[in-house]
């Protein structure tokens, strides 16, 4: 399987008719026919049945596009990386980093690496939360997380970054956004969106309100269905500082409470580059100096 025929595959699942898929491609009609033949038969089944010059996907065709789009991305990128990397660099740490929550911090240790590395490129790429696969699969040289997520990892090393605690995360048109902090009398009455992965030290605060039957609460599946259900107005939710993507979407208002998250950096125990403890120090002094922004 290479790329001609990823891409012949599909371009006519999306058109559906040769001549203009043929077109697209800037491919003769008969070379996109034995591309698609071709494929057909290394992997064992019809991806489309033909009708003269159009084409009707299989149901298996059809499954099997919807994985070809997402290798095709997945390479697609890879070689733009590749590009980037061959022009200019010698070596890469990768940085996986859950949505957008280290971009008070990120974009300036990655400026003053570059004056003392400029060969050597930082690559954020950004996760879910709760993800650690791909850095136990070395897929990523460097991870920011929640200390009690990587806590049973074997053979890493862990750097403290710094601590933050949890804020009532809001709709800006909430009475509640114009308070400068929140106490749990400030939401009595008010509908709590709770579970969804919540970290332990959430759920205890959680359970404390739910414990004073003074507040609704409404099970919410993940943090993405929680903020869903925060933007149409079905309740407020408390979050850890960590999660805050910066975006201004939603009104963070710091709540008062005891819990607080520990935020480490983790990196593989053989990884010994300089350049790596560089990068790792100076993440560290970026995020004690701005730590008082979370």
């Amino acid at each position: 399987m290479n790329t001609k025929q990823i891409d012949a595959v599909l371009e006519l699942a999306q058109t559906l008719n040769f001549n203009r898929a043929a077109e697209k491609l800037c491919v003769s009609q008969p070379t996109l026919s034995y591309e698609i033949k071709t494929m057909e038969e290394e992997v064992g089944f019809k991806i489309f049945d033909r009708s003269g010059k159009g084409a009707v996907i299989t149901p298996a065709g059809a499954q099997f596009c919807q994985a070809l789009r997402f290798i095709r991305a997945d390479l697609k990128n890879a070689v733009e990386q590749g590009q980037n990397f061959s022009a200019k660099y010698s070596d890469d740490i990768s940085v996986g980093i859950p949505v957008r929550s280290m971009l008070p911090i990120l974009p300036q240790a990655m400026m003053q690496f570059g004056d003392k590395y400029p060969n050597v490129s930082v690559t954020p790429r950004f996760i879910g939360f709760y993800n650690t696969d791909d850095f136990l699969q070395n897929k990523l040289d460097i991870l920011i997380a929640m200390d009690f997520e990587v806590r049973h990892i074997p053979d890493i090393k862990v750097f403290p970054l710094y601590e933050c605690g949890i804020s009532l995360v809001a709709r800006h048109d909430d009475i509640l956004a114009q308070k400068k902090s929140i106490s749990q009398e400030d939401l009595y009455g008010r509908t709590l969106m709770v579970g969804g992965g919540s970290p332990p030290a959430l759920q205890r605060v959680q359970q404390r309100l739910i414990h004073s039957k003074r507040i609704n609460f409404f099970n919410s599946a993940d943090h993405d269905t929680t903020l869903t259900n925060v933007a149409a107005n079905k309740g407020i939710c408390l979050s850890p500082d960590f999660f805050n993507d910066f975006t201004d979407e939603f009104a963070w208002i710091p709540y008062i409470c005891p819990e607080k998250f520990k935020i480490v950096l983790c990196s593989h125990h053989n990884d010994k580059r300089e350049s790596l403890l560089h990068f790792i120090k100076l993440l560290q002094n970026y995020s004690q100096k701005n730590n008082c922004n979370y």
